[in-house]
């Protein structure tokens, strides 16, 4: 039996059982978490760009959390945003299994829009924004601000459970998202852009 391309890339590189039970507990509090292949994706390019300073923008159940913490440079450090304090508990929980350090990452439960709008001018190597597509604007703009010339911004989900592909579709939801790959995709002179096929869809853009 032939077996889909898409669910092979996806299992690939398989999830150890930290990041199993990860998943486990984020399914028990409603947590949404990356898929697996978008895991093993992220972990390959933070390896692949040295990235010291991440940022990410939702943290569910720390699952994103591990891979790209995993792909970074030994001492490196994430600064990991969310508006639930419940998915921060239960992300401390998996690092602590995977024996990382506290002082790899910090987790912040404030809100996501006053947090991302303090942090340091051109200070990251690389932006993951898992967050409600309705603010996605604000947040793409802030991540060019933030990201050195060279960091990388990474859209998860950017398929929107494939309506986005969709001229039907026309919900609010599915309109931000649109709007916001046009905004990127348009600005020549900010950024650099590609579309991957990984999880629900990968937008990815480099700052010029």
């Amino acid at each position: 039996m032939n077996t889909n391309p898409h669910t092979y890339s996806e299992s690939f590189i398989s999830e150890d059982e930290v990041l199993v039970n990860a998943r486990a507990r984020g399914v028990e509090v409603g947590a949404i978490d990356i898929s697996q292949g978008t895991g093993a994706f992220l972990k390959f390019l933070s390896n692949l760009i040295s990235a010291q300073s991440v940022v990410e923008v939702g943290t569910g159940s720390g699952v994103g959390s591990l891979w790209l913490l995993r792909g970074m440079i030994e001492g490196g450090t994430l600064t990991s945003i969310d508006d639930e304090a419940e998915h921060a508990r239960i992300a401390r929980i998996a690092l602590a299994e995977a024996g990382i350090s506290p002082q790899r990452y910090r987790m912040i439960t404030n809100p996501m829009i006053d947090v991302m709008s303090k942090l340091t001018d051109r200070a990251y190597d690389l932006v993951v924004l898992r967050n409600d597509p309705a603010d996605l604007g604000f947040f793409v703009e802030e991540a060019h601000r933030i990201l050195r010339t060279g960091g990388v911004l990474v859209v998860d989900s950017f398929f929107g459970g494939g309506k986005v592909s969709d001229p039907a579709q026309r919900d609010p939801r599915t309109i931000a998202l649109r709007e916001a790959g046009k905004s990127i995709r348009l600005a020549h002179e900010s950024w650099v852009t590609s579309l991957l096929p990984i999880g629900d869809g990968l937008l990815l853009a480099t700052k010029r």
